[in-house]
């Protein structure tokens, strides 16, 4: 025993020793100190004088990002605390990126509270009250909104004792043959942590008899304890579409480049695949998640890493080869149908959350999306993800990432620079490769249509009663900017918030007419009665607080629909905000009703949020 403990001590002495002189081999300037941003902040003087200074938190994009503010002059800042900075890209969210920040004045990525959109929960429990409201609208004749399940998979949170008892309940009355494969997801993690799948009704049982004997756990516990991360469990599409036998997703942008007032666009990102072969009965996670931290934990990926990543117009070309003629697809489905289904889905998504981001000049947002093709080539989406993977580790990803960061921060800054100007903010010079989804700003003259094929898009304006529009005169014009298709959807609002008169300018499409004649519809300017800066007050607030708001089965309704060429991808998006904007404009006492933004999110408490890169 004696001698075991000389032996251990001995080896400690040896490695204690080796530290000292590993620590005495490196320079006295250099730490070995595992936080490189803090250090890098100590030994980098900070720079002074007038800037612009620019701020780069962790390392997801950090060097395109860096490329792009130093070819414009800017200085980088290693200090997070400091106020002075123009623009900041941080992939985590935090205290000191939002409480002191200065609307109209400083650009901050990501939207403190984009969790409504991005978290798992957070974005079915929007889509779930979106879907409640707009059932109580009269859409019109031949025009529709999607509904969540035709591209959302059966979803129940297990955070809500109802929703998993009624999942539990009816697993136990389907038999085993007519069993569904479930996956059981974290709400606010990625990279496929925390996923795992319920294949078997054993699987399911088991899965219960766990959860309950974490809550009677929990429940004996007397002192606080932290609750358990918050799942959703979905159905699981057990025949997706192959590319080569293997299982894929793709991903896609949504750039709010402006929240004050809305910008919204659309860009083709690029497909994943699995190093796999698909296998639904496989235990092995790699075949059935496609993001590149999972596909990177494959022994085939080094010899397959290329194949794992798809440009689209590759996948456009592998679908025109071998499924146009035997599934009877369009020529070109993916840059066509399929571009337009996914614009459609997040342009609703993006209207579920729209009355609930925070709203301040200077906040933008890069999300991406992802969508799975089924063997029926119905599309599906699987979630929305906050500061999407920026590697640039495959040839399609050193081909899109860069050009799509730099576009996203060449259109983000246009729209402020103009905005802080009070410029006209369309047409925008910087618009290369994204699409135009909403806008709340008023188009110019011309017509938004595109450069690389004209958009048809229709809109029809029901207005109330109280609300009178005038005649409008039309030309036909044909000046464009960037769009997906001949057939994607470019939505446009009413109003700009940077005038307080309110314009309105529609692109009509006639059904008979080809794709190079588009008649645009320039109106007059409309006096609203209520003249508001929406990027500044907001008043809906007091107004139900004052209950004179009546039900909605005596208000009158506007609606904003919008009607596309393909008569299989007719849709209509009809918001919270437009009926809210018709009851308020015709309520007497709106004006004196307002209420200053400013107040409104100074009641509100900033919190700290870690939200981890996606892949």
């Amino acid at each position: 025993m004696q001698e075991y403990i000389e032996t251990l001590q001995k080896k400690i002495t040896g490695a204690c020793r080796v530290g000292r002189n590993l620590r005495q081999s490196f320079p006295r300037d250099f730490s070995t100190c595992s936080y490189p941003d803090r250090d890098r902040g100590r030994r980098i003087e900070e720079p002074r004088g007038s800037g612009p200074f620019y701020f780069v938190g962790g390392s997801n994009g950090a060097a395109i990002v860096s490329s792009y503010c130093e070819s414009r002059g800017w200085k980088r800042i290693h200090d997070k605390h400091r106020e002075d900075f123009k623009l900041k890209w941080c992939e985590t969210k935090s205290l000191s990126n939002y409480c002191n920040f200065r609307k109209g004045e400083q650009l901050v990525y990501q939207i403190p509270n984009n969790k409504v959109l991005t978290t798992k929960i957070g974005l079915l429990s929007s889509l779930r009250e979106f879907e409640r409201f707009s059932s109580k609208i009269n859409h019109g004749p031949g025009l529709r909104r999607l509904k969540m399940e035709e591209f959302i998979p059966t979803t129940f949170r297990l955070d809500v004792r109802q929703e998993r008892e009624a999942f539990f309940t009816q697993e136990e009355g389907v038999s085993k043959n007519e069993g569904h494969m479930w996956i059981c997801k974290p709400t606010g993690m990625n990279q496929g942590r925390g996923i795992f799948l319920l294949k078997s009704q054993e699987d399911v049982a088991a899965f219960r008899l766990k959860l309950q004997h974490l809550e009677e756990r929990q429940s004996s516990r007397k002192t606080l304890h932290r609750p358990p991360q918050a799942r959703i469990i979905q159905h699981y599409i057990q025949r997706p579409l192959l590319l080569r036998g293997k299982k894929f997703d793709v991903r896609s942008f949504l750039l709010i480049a402006c929240t004050a007032p809305y910008m919204v666009f659309f860009r083709h990102g690029y497909v994943r695949l699995t190093c796999d072969l698909y296998d639904p009965a496989s235990n092995n996670l790699i075949a059935h998640l496609t993001n590149q931290y999972m596909q990177k934990k494959s022994p085939l990926y080094g010899q397959l890493k290329e194949d794992t990543v798809w440009s689209m117009e590759s996948f456009n070309t592998y679908v025109n080869d071998r499924f146009q003629v035997a599934k009877g697809l369009p020529r070109d489905w993916v840059l066509g149908a399929f571009t337009n289904r996914m614009q459609q889905i997040m342009t609703q998504c993006f209207f579920a959350v729209k009355s609930k981001l925070d709203r301040r000049l200077g906040f933008f947002d890069l999300i991406g999306c992802d969508f799975m093709v089924d063997e029926d080539f119905k599309v599906w989406l699987l979630e929305m993800n906050c500061n999407p993977a920026l590697h640039t580790n495959c040839d399609v990803l050193k081909e899109v990432i860069p050009s799509t960061v730099r576009e996203t921060l060449d259109l983000t800054l246009e729209i402020f620079n103009k905005c802080r100007l009070r410029q006209k903010i369309l047409p925008l010079d910087s618009q290369r490769e994204f699409v135009l989804l909403y806008s709340e700003v008023s188009p110019p003259d011309s017509a938004l249509t595109s450069r690389k094929g004209n958009t048809h898009t229709q809109f029809n304006l029901k207005s109330s009663k109280k609300t009178t529009l005038r005649r409008c005169k039309s030309r036909a014009e044909n000046k464009n900017v960037p769009s997906a298709s001949s057939d994607s959807s470019v939505l446009k609002g009413e109003s700009c918030s940077e005038s307080s008169t309110a314009h309105s300018c529609l692109k009509l499409s006639h059904p008979n007419s080809s794709s190079n004649n588009t008649e645009t519809v320039g109106c007059k300017n409309l006096r609203p009665r209520v003249e508001l800066k929406l990027n500044e007050c907001t008043f809906l607030h007091d107004l139900k607080n004052s209950g004179d708001i009546k039900s909605s089965n005596t208000q009158e309704k506007a609606t904003v629909n919008m009607s596309q060429s393909s008569s299989d991808l007719s849709e209509d998006f009809s918001t919270c905000e437009s009926l809210q904007t018709a009851t308020l404009l015709s309520h007497p006492q709106a004006r004196s009703l307002a209420v200053c933004e400013d107040k409104l999110k100074s009641r509100e408490e900033c919190g700290e949020e870690k939200l981890r890169e996606d892949s």
